[in-house]
């Protein structure tokens, strides 16, 4: 059958149709076109036609024009909307006319830089033209990198590249820096908190060398729809650009099905699994021979998907190799393999992290089922646009999870498609982040007195690195003295560079099968855990924490692993406050300390617990920022000391669902604790925290949107018809004490903070 079919299938098949809440055909659309640019080189037009590109989309021509006067420009479309030639005609023409014009590529992933050199390389060889394009990453062998640096007009890196393996030895790459015309930053949505904080410092470096070597570049940026992205480019580049968002692609008709897993416990409001339910959906796709990808959260999720999925293809004419996993830990050779299989149509179903929802061109994907929702407007448009990029007929389908947040959109659907994307978030100046960044910046050059890196206390960070011996005065400039290379001890990932190494000693022959950040560790790599790879079950025999190293054996069982976190936070500083009606708002800094206590085992299929563990590990701990909200000493009139508490912890639980809601980023991105007697104020407390060292800006969004976060939350709970509480609002039953209504309380909570009378 094929996909219009099987939708027909799927509207008279009860078991599906009962459950969907919302469906959505959003019509095919025609194109805008526009002539080529007149300035544009005969060669590079020739080469455009012979691909079957006679005319522009009226975006990339108002992209390419401004490019070509001189502005910065950040290029705001869809999906598969032809982003690629706003950057690479203006780059190429350039180039052809231009032979010593140099430009750098900076995309996000290996595998996207990969795919987009593909592409470049067409261009180039059908235009005839003589313009040496490289790629410059990690898998780069040192053989070829002295031709690339010598040589290459287009070098085509990611930011972890530029940050450990060009900027530090930038001698080395003095013809690029004093030619360089273009920097393009692709998927700039994607630089959002840490990454995004991150790249913007940088790129603070980059400009620092190009201004050393005499040259200027333009920058040319592309992003995925989100509320801001012309604040974000600014911020990312250091100067203003202009947005360009006037869509002219077309597109092909496109189904958007909310679908919410049927009620199977009414008491406690608990749903079935919505792994459960993608794995039915996606196996009626895949039967079907249509191309399918399913994106869930969690490298977990993923293993245990492919797991489900081999095993109802397993002994089939299909063959369980049809179905494959695509997440980061994985060894590059591995994914490369992967896109391979799925581009040639090989693979027909393929379920990934969000590692995909970037814009590689992976075949001809038809449907996507997004295994919960992905925790932003803008990311879910994103990971549904990774069907149908052939303007064929394509699905979309959001298969929601018990928690709040997919609770409200997926019966929300007005909310989902009238509102405005989220906003992308850093912080480039997180101190933690612009420490790390200076003492680069010091190794690649020195600075002088009056030199700003972003900020106006510059100095004054020069000054501290001179006490720690990392920097030497004189004159009137800051030398580097230390004997570290500053650069490998940064990740731009996460605010820790430590990854854990995963080692297979099942046979003699020790092999490394995949890695997993510092962070991550305590809770997937204790001993006796699960880990599972590519569906293959390894029980965790060995965790050497000072070695960062985890050693599994392969093990043949029916159950996964899943660990307890206890947190504990103090607060160390208050940046704001204010109080009004007895409710005190807060933001500052806070040090969270984190252990993990316990492991549960759980049944594949039936998700049921089937028994646990302790889990004997160090304590981890961070210095962060955060916001919180204090109700009064006094208990409101009808509480008591129990019904606070199961308010607390009910209302903890949605307030860390309806922050994503503004906040553009991944519901882990913060974390959420409260204390009943709070022993910095005294009062009861409920903690709002960024999950990351030094923070990246959300908590000083959440005080700002205070009101509406409260709002959003009374909404949530309202819309749940359990009577008493349910993992779709304040959280399973079982979490709380059993006395009382835990709905009740949390919303009698909310009554005081936002003063509005909570109707029965």
């Amino acid at each position: 059958m094929n996909l219009g079919q099987v939708l027909e299938q799927i509207k008279n098949n009860r078991r599906i149709a009962d459950n969907i809440t919302f469906w959505a055909q959003i019509p095919a659309r025609a194109a805008v076109y526009e002539e080529f640019n007149e300035w544009i080189d005969p060669r590079l037009k020739e080469a455009l036609r012979k691909k079957g590109i006679y005319r522009l989309y009226s975006h990339q021509a108002k992209a390419i024009q401004e490019v070509h006067e001189g502005k910065n420009v950040v290029v705001v479309t869809p999906t598969a909307s032809g982003k690629t030639m706003c950057y690479n005609i203006p780059v190429i023409d350039t180039i052809i006319k231009d032979k010593d014009a140099r430009a750098l590529f900076i995309f996000p992933t290996k595998a996207l830089a990969q795919d987009q050199l593909a592409e470049l390389h067409e261009l180039i060889k059908e235009a005839g033209v003589e313009i040496k394009t490289y790629t410059y990453d990690g898998d780069t062998p040192q053989s070829a990198r002295k031709a690339i640096r010598q040589a290459g007009h287009i070098v085509v890196t990611n930011p972890d590249m530029l940050h450990s393996g060009m900027l530090p030895h930038h001698t080395k790459w003095t013809r690029l820096f004093e030619n360089l015309k273009y920097v393009v930053i692709d998927e700039i949505h994607h630089y959002r908190g840490v990454f995004g904080s991150h790249l913007a410092n940088v790129i603070r470096r980059l400009k620092r060398i190009c201004d050393f070597y005499g040259s200027k570049p333009q920058f040319i940026c592309c992003s995925a729809t989100i509320a801001n992205p012309g604040e974000l480019a600014g911020r990312i580049i250091g100067t203003d650009v202009l947005v360009i968002n006037n869509n002219g692609a077309p597109s092909g008709e496109k189904h958007i099905i909310f679908y919410n897993p049927p009620v199977v416990n009414k008491e406690l409001g608990i749903r079935r699994s919505s792994l459960i339910e993608a794995r039915y959906l996606a196996e009626l796709f895949i039967r079907n021979n249509i191309q399918t990808i399913v994106i869930t959260k969690s490298r977990l999720n993923v293993e245990v998907l492919v797991t489900y999925l081999k095993d109802i293809f397993k002994g089939s004419l299909k063959g369980d190799n049809s179905v494959r996993g695509y997440r980061g830990g994985y060894l590059p050779t591995q994914r490369r393999e992967i896109e391979r299989g799925m581009r040639s149509g090989e693979i027909t179903g393929i379920v990934a992290t969000n590692a995909l929802e970037l814009g590689i061109d992976i075949g001809s994907l038809q449907a996507c089922i997004m295994c919960g929702y992905p925790g932003s407007i803008s990311s879910t448009w994103q990971q549904a646009g990774r069907a149908g990029r052939k303007n064929d007929i394509s699905v979309a389908i959001l298969v929601a999870s018990s928690n709040p947040l997919d609770q409200y959109i997926i019966n929300n659907p007005a909310y989902f498609f009238q509102k405005n994307p989220e906003n992308g978030l850093i912080n480039p100046d997180n101190l933690v982040i612009l420490y790390s960044h200076i003492k680069c910046a010091a190794f690649e050059l020195p600075f002088s007195d009056d030199e700003k890196f972003g900020v106006e206390t510059t100095r004054e960070i020069l000054s501290y690195m001179e006490e720690a011996k990392i920097l030497r005065h004189v004159g009137n400039r800051w030398h580097w003295m230390s004997d570290v290379f500053p650069a490998d001890e940064i990740s731009l990932r996460s605010a820790s560079n430590e990854n854990f190494i995963i080692i297979d000693i099942t046979t003699p022959d020790r092999r490394v099968i995949g890695e997993c950040c510092r962070f991550s560790a305590p809770m997937l790599l204790h001993e006796e855990a699960i880990y599972i790879h590519e569906g293959q079950q390894y029980q965790v025999e060995k965790l050497d924490f000072e070695e960062k190293k985890a050693y599994v054996r392969a093990v043949d069982v029916d159950y996964y692993t899943d660990a307890n976190l206890a947190v504990d936070l103090k607060v160390l500083d208050v940046f704001r406050e204010e109080e009004s009606k007895g409710i005190l708002k807060s933001s500052g800094e806070v040090m969270v300390s984190a252990l993990v206590t316990m492991f549960k085992k759980i049944k594949f299929y039936t998700h049921e617990n089937i028994g646990s563990g302790p889990v004997d590990l160090p304590e981890t701990s961070m210095h962060t920022t955060s916001y919180w909200v204090s109700f009064p000493e006094k208990l409101p009139e009808g509480m008591t000391q129990t019904s606070m508490q199961d308010g607390l912890l009910g209302l903890s639980n949605v307030l860390v669902n309806a922050a994503p809601l503004y906040l553009m980023c991944d519901p882990r991105d913060i974390s959420v604790v409260y204390q009943v007697k709070s022993t910095f104020t005294q009062r009861p407390t409920i903690y709002i925290y960024d999950n990351y060292p030094g923070g990246v800006g959300f908590s000083d969004k959440l005080y700002e949107l205070h009101n509406e976060i409260f709002e959003t939350a009374r909404k949530m709970i309202k819309s749940c018809s359990c009577e008493s509480g349910c993992p779709s609002c304040v959280g399973p039953l079982d979490e709380f004490s059993g006395i009382g209504n835990p709905k009740e309380s949390a919303l009698k909570l909310i009554e005081l903070v936002i003063g509005q009378e909570i109707n029965k």
